[in-house]
């Protein structure tokens, strides 16, 4: 065991981890009911479990405060630094499933012709998006990993830093698909139990996913800063940046996706047949 302050350059804040991880631990158990009760598709558990993620995350931290060794500060940096990329997952996903049901609705009917734009097909949307989340996590990851090796923590962060600017190319790239995909009306959502009709359903979407996603992205500009720094910069060593740069914004979009539940717009779709609507007729208005 050794000080803290070898590791963070700073002596943590005490109960501030474990009011974070109480939080996180509430946002994993209040999604996983909502997903259930509103019927909406399985992927969306990824919220909970993310949520769950960042809660152990938390938990490391409060650890390390008592007990620092080189597993712990790990486990943390790992925990707190890789679970919010799902999230970016989750709203590539939702944002496919929107393109999708705009081509399987029982109006223009199953098969009707793909858009002509790879851009706007909802395979390249959900797994082009989905393999760079997943290259970005896993340079980040073997980031944090080489980071171990105290002469190779030259090499952890630049592999960091990398993983983080892909993530930051391909969130731009997201929103501009994202921000088209808003003002075309041939793609549509189903209402929720707050929508009046598919035009307000639409916007309560979208304003979840690119909020969301914006939070995100100013999450990963902070990331991209205190790498750059290195340890024992002022971005670094300045824990209530942490706070409101990571934590808060991190915390905010779990707030979004619980007042504005993506699922209620999804109903039934794990039920669907792979070669049926994809959309509930009942609840599809164009």
């Amino acid at each position: 065991m050794v000080d803290p302050a070898y590791y963070f350059s700073y002596t943590p804040m005490n109960v501030a981890p474990e009011v974070a991880a109480a939080i996180f631990i509430g946002f994993s158990v209040a999604l996983a009911l909502k997903t259930a009760k509103s019927r909406g598709p399985r992927w969306l558990l990824i919220l909970s479990v993310t949520a769950f993620s960042e809660a152990v995350g938390y938990a490391f931290r409060a650890v390390c405060i008592y007990w620092t060794t080189l597993g712990t500060f790990t486990a943390m940096s790992l925990f707190l630094l890789l679970p919010p990329n799902a999230l970016a997952l989750t709203n590539y996903k939702t944002l496919g499933e929107v393109v999708k049901s705009a081509y399987h609705s029982p109006q223009r009917g199953y098969g009707a012709e793909p858009p002509r734009s790879i851009f706007l097909r909802p395979r390249f949307i959900t797994w082009f998006f989905f393999t760079s989340d997943v290259f970005s996590f896993l340079l980040q990851g073997a980031g944090v990993g080489i980071s171990t090796q105290e002469e190779q923590r030259t090499l952890g962060k630049q592999t960091i830093l990398t993983g983080l600017a892909v993530q930051l190319f391909f969130f731009a790239a997201f929103l501009c698909i994202a921000s088209y995909v808003f003002f075309d009306r041939r793609f549509t959502v189903a209402r929720g139990p707050k929508d009046v009709d598919s035009r307000e359903a639409k916007r309560r979407l979208f304003r979840v996913i690119i909020s969301t996603t914006l939070l995100l992205y100013l999450r990963s500009v902070y990331r991209v800063a205190e790498f750059v720094g290195g340890y024992g910069s002022k971005v670094y060593g300045t824990e209530w940046l942490f706070y409101v740069f990571d934590t808060v914004m991190v915390m905010a979009s779990f707030v979004i996706y619980m007042q504005s539940f993506i699922g209620y717009h999804f109903q039934g779709h794990d039920s669907a047949p792979k070669d049926g609507i994809m959309v509930p007729m009942n609840r599809l208005v164009l």
